[in-house]
């Protein structure tokens, strides 16, 4: 009996890495946290991008009368040197959101680094890459940040991301390596290393590809430490404060007293600002948590059964 005969064209699939992207499309509209973070991250992101289309002009320029409230030049007032506060609003989410993705990235760099490094090579190595990890976990680390910012108060936001790295990857790291040790020994690492594979592929190609959701998470995590921790350094008057952000909005404010002086959205606006940029990665951190984890999809599909 011969085989039926196919009259359809057969099935094209995309690349993977569009593939990927368009399964990690459909799970951040279907996850209410992770879509409410999209939104949010989007905002900052347009703000930062085209920051001139929005308040065209330098933000830092003294153009208007000091210290009056919102108007229709001025939707949310100015400073007391004649600065627009919107405009400095604006302009600010361009180095928060550089700082919070650029220090994000580069600690989860080393966290993979050196977490998984140390997971999968063991030995000495191991050894070595834990006690180094052990060190910066207790190390206090904002008054280290302190500390080195303070000597290196020139440097600009560079410093500041620089600053960041060094002390925010050791957490990620410590969570990477656990994670390495549990795929260690699974029949996929095995028989890759049967198959004669070197050990920096077999990490590239079998085991960081497992761990991308958690590698997300190290991201996100990283980038809420990155936002929250250089807005404290730019209010304490570390880094550059002539440079526009809401660190540093928040700085000049609390030195001329913006609250007392009737000017409270100079301090208001850039606190909603790093509040929703801070927001916006933690909620697509609970919300790829939610996504990867097998444990917490069943409960959501009962709850939403149970609901008439």
């Amino acid at each position: 009996m011969s085989a039926p005969a196919t009259t359809g064209r057969p099935t094209r699939r995309g690349p993977p890495g569009l593939r990927s992207a368009g399964t990690l499309g459909r799970a951040i509209l279907s996850n209410r946290k992770a879509l409410a973070g999209a939104i949010l991250l989007g905002i900052c992101i347009v703000m930062a991008i085209i920051p001139g289309v929005i308040a065209p002009g330098d933000p830092n320029a003294e153009a208007f009368m000091p210290g009056q409230g919102p108007s229709t030049a001025n939707w949310l007032g100015t400073t007391s040197y004649g600065q627009d506060i919107f405009a400095q609003f604006i302009w600010g989410a361009r180095a928060s959101l550089v700082i919070a993705v650029a220090a994000g990235l580069l600690s989860t760099m080393i966290s993979a680094l050196i977490g998984v490094g140390a997971g999968y090579l063991g030995g000495t190595t191991d050894s070595l890459l834990s006690l180094i990890t052990d060190v910066f976990l207790v190390i206090p680390a904002f008054p280290l940040v302190v500390i080195i910012a303070a000597y290196s108060k020139t440097g600009g936001n560079t410093m500041i991301i620089a600053v960041l790295v060094a002390t925010g990857w050791s957490y990620g790291a410590r969570q990477l390596r656990a994670q390495v040790l549990s795929l260690r020994h699974r029949e996929f690492l095995t028989a890759a290393r049967l198959r004669g594979e070197r050990s920096w592929r077999i990490i590239i190609a079998e085991i960081l590809p497992n761990m991308t959701s958690l590698l997300v998470a190290n991201f996100l995590g990283a980038s809420v430490y990155a936002i929250l921790t250089a807005a404290g350094l730019q209010f304490l008057g570390l880094g550059n404060v002539n440079t526009p952000s809401w660190g540093t909005m928040l700085y000049w404010a609390q030195n001329n007293e913006a609250l007392q002086a009737g000017i409270p959205l100079w301090a208001i606006a850039p606190g909603v600002g790093i509040a929703t940029l801070g927001g916006a990665f933690a909620l697509l951190n609970y919300a790829f948590d939610e996504i990867s984890n097998p444990v917490l999809r069943p409960v959501r599909k009962r709850r939403a059964r149970r609901t008439p």
